[in-house]
């Protein structure tokens, strides 16, 4: 599955893109995070993308779908990458959202959970 949701962790909640993302990947997704959005509230999202390489068409529709439905549903967004256009990413995403939201460099994903779930 190219979407990997986790809630194992109390505080937070982990999501992993990897690869090149596709519609049908959202039919999972979707229903985890809203159940997680559920039982927890507001939710702090540690991003993975370090093996995300992009959407094709219908899946960057859902995403932006989702994206629209959703940011009012997160508190706090650290996004971990290896790529450029991954941090861009995250710079453009900011103006849609009153989550705080944060890029690091997957050498710093200890640093991204830290900042995450910091009072």
């Amino acid at each position: 599955m190219p979407i990997v949701t986790d809630a194992s962790a109390r505080d937070h909640l982990v999501v992993r893109a990897i690869g090149k993302l596709v519609k049908e990947d959202y039919a999972g997704f979707v229903p985890a995070f809203e159940q997680a959005r559920k039982e927890r509230g507001k939710l702090r999202i540690l991003f993975d993308a370090t093996e995300l390489t992009g959407w094709e068409a219908g899946a960057l529709w859902q995403e932006i779908k989702f994206d629209v439905k959703h940011f009012s549903d997160i508190e706090r967004l650290a996004m971990v990458g290896t790529q450029k256009w991954q941090q861009t990413l995250e710079q453009s995403a900011k103006p849609f959202t009153h989550a705080e939201m944060r890029y690091f460099d997957a050498s710093q994903i200890d640093a991204a959970r830290t900042w995450l779930v910091r009072p």
